[in-house]
């Protein structure tokens, strides 16, 4: 007994020691996160604040920085939401299939597949939409136009070249389906197996259990998913300035050579020949970005934590 207590206070203090550096490179890593976070936000109100009282040619065809400003933030929001659109109904349905359809042998490839379109570079997006994508786009749009004109978001003229905000919705869909896909497929995996039991015991139907017992179960999880998705599309620069012909203006036409230019794409495409005034201007635009990405991502954090409070219950 003696010696099986002599050996535990001999391996005991490196344990600890052990705890406590691991503990502190954590904490560390967390804080130098929050401190990266804090110097982007000082460096953009510091450089962008005094953007927003400039002489009036620098917010053309515009003259003041709200219009401006508002105007590419509509079409930041215009752009994402079209990716949602068209991603959340994919993104859930490969989700569901991984989850609970396919078979492990299956399964597992797919994921592997899904998550990879994750790795690939925005520039890689860019270049594909603009040059292979749209023109494929061209006759679609043109039958949106044809069969669907009288909404305002089909009304055309359809654009030739296919370089619509339609077009850069459909990149920006392709770019945001893994964040959702990944989240979704763990969410519906962790759906506890006896209600899903219970429900095939009552003479449920697999998609009736999985409308009665997994997608009730998941729903917070799915809306922090979609959010995190949307903070990924509202952040795109290249894929979208690539894509895009835009300018700033508010419309609800996806098809027509007139396209709202989004905030990241203005600065992307207008920063190599701005003056110090302009540049100003883009960075106080990149301030809203900023500020907006951050509460559509705080939010999403918030639900994950409930969900994760709901799975620890």
């Amino acid at each position: 007994m003696t010696t099986t207590t002599e050996a535990e206070q001999q391996v005991s203090p490196p344990t600890q020691r052990g705890d406590r550096i691991f503990a502190g490179l954590a904490r560390a890593a967390g804080i130098s996160i929050l401190v990266a976070l804090a110097a982007v936000f000082i460096f953009l109100a510091v450089e962008g604040i005094p953007g927003v009282n400039k002489p009036a040619s620098n917010y053309a065809p515009l003259d003041s920085f709200l219009p401006y400003v508002g105007r590419l933030l509509y079409g930041t929001i215009f752009t994402a939401l079209i990716a949602l659109v068209i991603a959340v109904p994919f993104a859930l349905g490969i989700a569901l299939f991984i989850s609970h359809y396919a078979p492990p042998a299956l399964a597992v490839p797919v994921a592997y597949l899904i998550d990879l379109l994750a790795a690939v570079p925005s520039v890689v997006f860019g270049l594909w939409g603009a040059r292979n994508l749209a023109p494929y786009l061209v006759p679609v749009q043109k039958w949106l136009e044809d069969n669907l004109g009288f909404l305002p978001f089909f009304a055309g003229p359809a654009s030739v070249t296919g370089k619509t905000s339609l077009t850069a919705g459909v990149v920006l869909a392709i770019m945001i389906l893994p964040i959702i896909t990944a989240i979704s497929r763990e969410i519906f995996a962790q759906t506890p197996r006896l209600h899903e039991e219970a429900a095939l015991a009552l003479g449920a139907t697999k998609w009736e259990m999985i409308r009665y017992a997994v997608l009730p179960y998941a729903r917070s999880g799915i809306v922090s998913a979609v959010m995190l998705g949307l903070g990924r599309a509202l952040g795109e620069t290249m894929a979208v300035a690539m894509v895009l012909s835009a300018s700033p203006v508010v419309t609800l036409n996806m098809i027509s050579n007139t396209n709202p230019a989004t905030i990241a794409s203005n600065i992307a495409s207008s920063f190599a020949e701005a003056t110090p005034d302009k540049l100003a201007v883009l960075i106080a635009t990149g301030l809203v970005l900023f500020a907006f990405t951050f509460a559509v991502n705080f939010t999403a954090r918030a639900i994950v934590g409930r969900s994760e409070r709901k799975f620890d219950r």
